[in-house]
């Protein structure tokens, strides 16, 4: 089985998808960490890594690289916007997680992947697909919790602002832009806690997964 969950940033996709996969016992990749992950390989090969050490670390990645510490360090996400811009990257990141759903680790019988276009790029022929959405309002005030809880300033004009152009960046890009898959359903959190987001997306497993 494979369930892919798309959706903008502090949707709470990837919460779900972590709760998805412990409760179905299935393999889960954040696809948004893979960048992160191929950067940080690379910055412990070279200080200043180039094109070639990117597209290297991103051939050579590993499922347990996405999990490692220190991928949300102001030089790995440097890092890895450089890497995401290359093409040889994206192609290699694409490739590893087609075959993760594909070959899930660990003996699994499928996986949880969650991103902005596993359902339509990634795994099209996915069995479930969620898309998972909130009001950009109640997404910045998600996040700006987050960052509180980690110690940071968070002024939430700002943090709504930077959600809202980046859901135009993803909207807008020419590659794979966010949007949902024609047969995806659509999930939206905006008032539901996250025990009700869970039962929600159960619920329409079981009704994909029994069609």
């Amino acid at each position: 089985m494979i369930i892919a969950l798309d959706g903008p940033a502090a949707a709470g996709k990837g919460t779900l998808a972590k709760r998805l996969a412990a409760a179905l016992d299935l393999a889960h990749l954040d696809s948004g960490l893979l960048y992160r992950a191929t950067a940080a390989v690379a910055l412990e090969r070279t200080v200043a890594p180039g094109d070639a050490e990117f597209i290297d670390a991103s051939g050579s990645l590993q499922p347990g690289d996405s999990a490692r510490n220190g991928l949300h360090s102001n030089a790995v996400a440097t890092a890895a916007s450089k890497a995401a811009a290359l093409p040889e990257v994206r192609a290699a990141l694409l490739a590893f997680q087609q075959n993760f759903a594909r070959t899930p680790p660990g003996g699994k019988a499928g996986a949880v992947l969650d991103g902005r276009d596993i359902g339509t790029v990634v795994c099209p022929d996915a069995a479930v697909k969620i898309f998972v959405t909130a009001s950009a309002e109640v997404r910045a005030k998600r996040r700006c919790l987050e960052l509180q809880e980690r110690g940071e300033d968070a002024i939430y004009q700002r943090v709504l602002q930077h959600v809202r152009e980046r859901d135009r960046s993803d909207e807008t890009r020419p590659v794979a832009p966010l949007k949902p898959a024609s047969d995806a359903v659509l999930l939206d959190t905006s008032a539901l806690t996250p025990d009700e987001v869970f039962e929600k997306a159960m619920a329409i497993v079981r009704s994909r997964s029994a069609g």
